[in-house]
């Protein structure tokens, strides 16, 4: 067996060599090394599936200096015969002719070795991490949803909108925005009162990253009746937790004539839709997630474990209709719960206050044991633009509610009453001036309209039980982090 130049010929995937194998034929592979024992058995991945190829080396024969090689995460060329598999484990197998190492191999300092690794670890080897089973599973899903989210909305004749990424506009109302500007910070032009000139900026303006693009997808909603956006999107609040990133990525559909019960029923099918499309498409690589979470809870105790297995809670969300209840009913629910008897949430339970995770999970887990869509919060506790309900307290918006994670889904009617909202923005200290173009889009031609977001880490996150939400994104921006 000698090392030979395989560059010219034709690569054959592992993904289509399991299959279509075809038995007897000469095939060239490439991948790297996931395992390698006995001096003669290569497990080889080439990323294009979960599975790995097993190759039959004869080291009796084989070069040496090749054979040392050999060695895990090395990236090879085999080219041999694919035969049926005398061993268990795999159905079909390459018997090795020629192997050629491609590229340096200097795996002595190879950061990652053949054993477990911790997710702290992994995240400061970010640019190796997807090498892993876990990670390469992750991020082969996260490919899937995303195709599954633009299928779906095109399917169903919705128009894609590229929404600005740089944006002078706070949809959110939070101020927790990051600044985009050309002005030098140590010698920026001020103005008579001292602050910072931004006329003199390259636009003219103060602007930021956005943190939404549900408002210009308005724009495109009043015209085209139906349209989506899914982009990156930015907060900057200076949290740590691990449910939250600096920089992620939001769907936003966004619906004319639609009021909240056909926002909750797209909501609800959108879903359904993006999970069912995993499910199919994507078994090895949730198998194998599924069961690293049995491995990982196999010492915890009872109440620490999830409340079911991972592929159980996908099939739990496709299976049920979701409850639909308002955000009353969910107090009272609440309030009458033996948790909250007994003092065991941590947060209050009291109307005009938001629903914690815990609450939320409550709702789902114990009380309605499938998903809940919750709608007409208090008003006080919601942004600006959402339709004001009859009763003067609360607003038509509407979360959707999954188990173990609570809250995925959150969406509104929105206010297409010029002056209901106009009242609205002046409560809440929001000058007209600012969304002059917003208010037009009442103005003229307005029309009921609604429109949700779902945040894509957010559903990544469910979809593959992963526990931080740094894991399902391939290079995480968190406060004090900004590496690759």
């Amino acid at each position: 067996m000698e090392m030979t130049d395989t560059s010219r010929k034709r690569r054959t995937e592992i993904a289509d060599i399991l299959k279509n194998p075809s038995i007897g034929e000469e095939v060239m592979v490439k991948g790297w090394v996931r395992a390698f024992r006995s001096n003669r058995f290569v497990a080889l991945n080439d990323g294009s599936t979960f599975n790995n190829l097993q190759i039959v080396l004869d080291s009796d024969n084989m070069d040496q200096d090749i054979l040392k090689s050999v060695s895990f995460h090395a990236c090879i060329a085999v080219t041999g015969k694919l035969v049926e598999s005398a061993g268990a484990g795999q159905a079909v197998e390459i018997q090795a002719e020629q192997v050629e190492i491609l590229g340096s191999n200097d795996l002595e300092t190879y950061p990652l070795q053949p054993k477990k690794q911790t997710m702290e670890f992994l995240r400061e080897k970010a640019h190796f991490r997807m090498r892993t089973n876990t990670f390469s599973a992750v991020f082969r899903i996260r490919h899937a949803v995303a195709f599954a989210i633009n299928k779906y909305f095109n399917d169903k004749g919705f128009y894609y909108m590229h929404t600005p990424i740089i944006t002078g506009s706070d949809a959110e109302g939070a101020g927790e925005m990051f600044r985009v500007t050309t002005l030098n910070p140590e010698d920026a032009p001020k103005g008579e009162d001292g602050k910072v000139d931004y006329n003199q900026d390259f636009f003219g303006k103060a602007t930021n990253l956005t943190v939404s693009g549900q408002l210009q997808a308005e724009i495109g909603a009043l015209a085209m009746g139906k349209v989506y956006t899914f982009g990156p999107t930015f907060r900057a609040e200076n949290s740590n937790t691990s449910r939250h990133l600096a920089e992620f990525w939001m769907i936003e559909p966004e619906v004319a004539f639609y009021d909240i019960f056909d926002n909750m029923d797209l909501a609800e099918d959108f879903c359904k839709y993006l999970i069912n499309y995993v499910l199919e498409k994507y078994p090895d690589d949730l198998a194998f997630l599924d069961k690293r979470i049995q491995d990982l809870e196999k010492n915890m105790k009872k109440e620490e474990r999830r409340p079911m297995g991972l592929i159980e809670t996908l099939k739990f969300v496709i299976e049920n209709d979701f409850e639909r209840i308002t955000y009353s009913d969910a107090i009272n629910y609440l309030k009458s719960s033996k948790p909250y008897k007994k003092g065991k949430f941590k947060f209050p339970v009291e109307w005009g206050v938001d629903l914690s995770s815990e609450h939320e999970r409550w709702l789902v887990e114990k009380k309605f044991k499938k998903p809940v869509i919750v709608r007409d919060y208090p008003k006080d506790i919601k942004s600006f633009y959402m339709r004001q309900n009859e009763d003067g307290k609360t607003v038509a918006a509407m979360d959707v509610l999954f188990p173990g994670i609570g809250e995925v889904v959150g969406g509104s009617q929105r206010e297409e009453r010029l002056e209901l909202l106009q009242k609205r923005m002046a409560e809440m200290d929001i000058p007209e001036e600012e969304l002059n173009w917003y208010l037009d889009l009442r103005r003229f031609g307005g029309t009921p309209h609604s429109g949700f977001g779902l945040g894509f880490e957010r559903i990544i996150l469910f979809i593959t039980g992963m526990s931080n939400i740094r894991d399902v994104i391939a290079f995480p921006r968190t406060p004090g982090n900004a590496e690759f």
